[in-house]
């Protein structure tokens, strides 16, 4: 009988449950998202991200429950933030983006690139891929293109929507979230889960590539070890940097600006007591705030599109040119230094930080178990983070609103 009662109260108050409201698009989300969560725990695939973003997509799916990036509630008249779209503000106000820079510069040496600057090149390499991504997003997929009427439920890409997909071939998380959230909100949940994606994916992609573009002999060259570099030029860089790119692209500022604070704090030497915060607590929170709100915003009616597939494809080939145009520099560099450089740390021309120098480290083992590319690798990668904020900027400045 109570039972009886409570079902009448819930029917006469307009209650109902998910599960009679389901639809099956956010049923292929939720597998998605249960996916995702398999990935990261039985795989150990990027955990730290993939696993809130996958419990993110399944929440945000499940009708009724009000814990998509999109949903609001009414409380005295007024219509308020839910819980998970309160948390997107961090990410659509670009709060939680230059944040991760500010840690992710405290873990950062820029020894490597100082001491050997001709690397700048390999990461300047890398940006091919976002480059000839935008050209391809832009000119063979926008609204007037004939490609684009022959694929179904597919309107093309406005230059600001191109622009921020091509950055996805940055491999930076936090950068294509950067450009995104200002260029085109209405497809950045897509954007970031196919840059974190690909992110996690890395072992996985570059070393084909790598392998292909380079011979034998050049994987094995082993690289003399880097000159050191005093604390005074360490200091003056981030400083020196973060005025150049300020006056130039200031679009650009408040990632290259965190980032470059961050590493003044590491190498400071005054302020200890943040950089273990920064490098851990802080981090590992906006790490799981920025996973949990993204995949709270793939939304089955807004990530099962069209879109969303030709999005993830320019993505993939976006990262695969990108690793290509940094291991090309490296084969150049490689024959105008006399074969004092080796090509195998080219991939680190996209700004996976700090994987794709790991893989430079372990192809490079492999051929040759002389060779020590680790921090060789980090000048480039360090670069092509910077590179890639700016180009990020440019594109702001030039395509935004």
């Amino acid at each position: 009988m109570i039972n009886l009662i409570n079902s009448s109260i819930f029917l006469s108050s307009g209650y109902s449950m998910g599960l009679t409201d389901i639809t099956v698009p956010q049923v292929i989300m939720l597998l998605i998202g249960l996916f995702f969560t398999y990935l990261a725990i039985s795989k150990k695939y990027e955990p730290l991200l993939l696993l809130p973003l996958a419990f993110g997509i399944i929440i945000a799916n499940v009708p009724g429950a009000g814990l998509s990036a999109y949903d609001y509630f009414e409380s005295a008249g007024q219509l308020r933030p839910g819980l998970m779209n309160f948390l997107y503000g961090g990410i659509m106000f670009v709060i939680f983006p230059p944040l991760i820079f500010l840690c992710i510069g405290t873990m950062t040496d820029f020894g490597p690139l100082i001491a050997n600057p001709r690397t700048v090149l390999i990461g300047l390499g890398g940006q091919l891929g976002i480059f000839i991504c935008f050209i391809a997003a832009f000119f063979l997929l926008n609204g007037e293109a004939w490609l684009t009427s022959i694929i179904p439920g597919f309107d093309g890409f406005s230059a600001a929507e191109a622009a921020s997909i091509a950055i996805i071939g940055s491999s930076d998380g936090p950068t294509a979230i950067f450009a995104a959230s200002r260029m085109a909100p209405e497809i950045l949940s897509t954007v970031a889960i196919a840059a974190f994606s690909y992110m996690a994916l890395v072992p996985f992609i570059q070393p084909p590539i790598m392998r292909w573009l380079t011979t034998d002999k050049e994987r094995k060259v082993v690289m003399p070890a880097p000159r050191n570099v005093s604390q005074k030029q360490k200091i003056l860089f981030p400083i020196l940097l973060t005025l150049i790119v300020l006056l130039f692209v200031p679009a650009a500022g408040a990632l290259v600006g965190m980032f470059m604070l961050g590493n003044l704090i590491r190498e400071s030497g005054v302020t200890g007591r943040y950089i273990g915060t920064l490098q851990n607590a802080l981090l590992n929170i906006l790490t799981l705030l920025v996973a949990l709100s993204i995949g709270a915003s793939a939304t089955a009616d807004r990530f099962l599109t069209t879109t969303t597939i030709i999005v993830v494809i320019l993505g993939l080939f976006a990262f695969a040119v990108g690793t290509v145009g940094g291991v090309l520099i490296a084969k150049l560099l490689y024959k105008t230094s006399g074969g004092k450089v080796n090509p195998l740390i080219g991939n680190s021309g996209v700004s996976a930080m700090p994987m794709a120098a790991r893989i430079s480290q372990k192809l490079g083992q492999q051929y040759n178990p002389q060779n020590h590319l680790l921090m060789h690798a980090m000048g480039p990668i360090v670069a092509s983070t910077i590179l890639s904020a700016i180009v990020a900027g440019l594109f702001i400045a030039f395509l935004a609103g």
